[in-house]
């Protein structure tokens, strides 16, 4: 039986990516990826060349097949999303959950690195003892229920957001809760704003609704 090797890849700084996900992309015999196109990029940075299959919800089952086939006949796979670590709030967990349901015997091996949630969590100066992660906001059927939920927990929330709904979520967070804003973690042009969520809708408008979001909001 082979090896699923889960691997983390940076959420933005390529430097990020730790000498030993190297090393599982480097001994992979094939590559699991969310987008075949963002992992070759990187790829063709690292100077790897292994074959690629897609791998999300709704990849054809065909692709599924050939990783549990690789890892049959006792070859090596590396599960890999487009930034961060596989299956946190991202489709790679389903693989996992495959692998593990129809291949019981096959070692499942985390390289972990970046995650963009911790990252954020760790520069908010709220408290991380305990946390609530509940990744994206419903974009509309059981949106009212995830905001009430979020307002009335007693641990710091993180959360992710896309720049096009961030001021409509912003809008729906407890107006008297502190938040922190992370925008383009470990990028160019990273940013931190700090605040309630009106002072940051009102101040930051326009940088908002550009670029990768991650949102903590303090406890009850």
């Amino acid at each position: 039986m082979g090896i699923l090797y889960v691997v983390a890849t940076p959420i933005g700084n390529l430097e990020d990516l730790s000498p030993r996900a190297v090393q599982a992309l480097q001994a992979a015999d094939l590559i699991a990826a969310e987008d075949t196109r963002v992992t070759g990029k990187l790829l063709t940075r690292l100077n790897i060349v292994r074959p690629l299959v897609s791998s999300f919800q709704h990849s054809p089952t065909k692709n599924f097949e050939k990783v549990l086939a690789t890892l049959t006949d006792g070859l090596t796979v590396a599960l890999v999303t487009d930034a961060g670590t596989p299956g946190i709030s991202d489709p790679g967990g389903y693989l996992v959950s495959q692998v593990r349901a129809k291949l019981p015997d096959c070692q499942i091996i985390p390289i972990p690195g970046p995650n963009a949630a911790a990252t954020a969590l760790s520069i908010s100066g709220f408290s991380a003892d305990q946390f609530l992660f509940l990744g994206f906001p419903p974009h509309k059927k059981g949106r009212q229920t995830f905001f009430k939920e979020l307002a009335e927990s007693k641990y710091t929330v993180v959360i992710y957001e896309s720049p096009h709904r961030i001021l409509k979520t912003l809008a729906q967070l407890p107006p008297e809760r502190q938040i922190f804003v992370a925008r383009e973690l470990t990028k160019k042009f990273e940013s931190h704003y700090f605040g309630t969520p009106v002072e940051i809708a009102e101040k930051y408008i326009s940088e908002l609704e550009r670029g990768e979001l991650v949102v903590v909001i303090s406890a009850k």
